[in-house]
């Protein structure tokens, strides 16, 4: 059973200002929650359809789950978890950020991204969405327990205090198959419709592209995620 406050709770923490206030969100889906619970994130409520029972859920219906699921298609499972940061024991030498990265799903998978090649923090714009949007949560797959997501309001200052070059991904860059990627460094991803903000180009020690070889025949641009895939293949090559 879901008490009428906790459905409230619930719809109301798709809004960022309610998960910044109560220090809660919302995961959804069985391989999610099992993440989240493994890793230990406190869980302050967990529902689960009858035929998807996990030992510490309560077992709604399908119709009770549709209305505190936060996707138009409820999962078998949600669970209520305290915001965690997870501490960062040292810097690492690969930086990588996002400048302004509005996409959930876009935003997510470059947290998972973060999460295969081993990169444990994100710094993040203050113009980015937030890490704990559940469309975030979901597309992460679970990577949020070992990713940290830091967004700095002086992002620029942030940047440039940690001492490294800045390289961005801009299509009017030098090609990233002809360029020497320095394995200490900060790499900013921009957002789809803008690219870098001009913020974030005054700081740019260079701009470094992915060449289209269709030129002005091939697509006009590639998704934020594709692009960070790349960068962090090529990153990695050899490691």
């Amino acid at each position: 059973m879901v008490s009428k406050s906790q459905r409230k709770q619930i719809i109301q923490l798709k809004q960022k200002k309610y998960r910044s206030a109560a220090g809660l969100f919302v995961a959804e889906g069985a391989k999610v929650v099992e993440e989240f619970l493994s890793a230990g994130w406190p869980c302050e409520h967990l529902f689960a359809i009858g035929e998807h029972v996990h030992p510490k859920a309560i077992v709604v219906n399908a119709a009770m789950m549709k209305q505190i699921t936060h996707f138009k298609n409820p999962s078998p499972v949600l669970g209520v978890f305290k915001i965690l940061k997870k501490q960062i024991s040292e810097k690492e030498e690969i930086t990588i950020a996002v400048d302004g990265v509005n996409d959930p799903g876009n935003l997510g998978t470059i947290i998972r991204l973060c999460d295969w090649f081993g990169v444990g923090e994100l710094i993040c714009s203050s113009k980015t969405v937030d890490c704990f949007n559940s469309k975030v949560v979901q597309a992460t797959m679970g990577s949020l327990v070992r990713v940290q997501c830091r967004y700095e309001t002086d992002f620029t200052s942030y940047l440039e205090s940690l001492g490294k070059p800045i390289y961005g991904a801009d299509v009017k860059g030098d090609s990233i198959y002809q360029s020497s990627l320095a394995s200490k460094a900060t790499y900013i991803f921009g957002s789809e419709s803008h690219g870098l903000s001009k913020e974030v180009e005054d700081i740019l020690t260079n701009k470094i592209s992915i060449p289209n070889f269709r030129g002005t025949r091939g697509a006009e641009s590639l998704n934020v995620a594709t692009t960070a895939a790349i960068f962090l293949s090529e990153l990695f090559r050899g490691s």
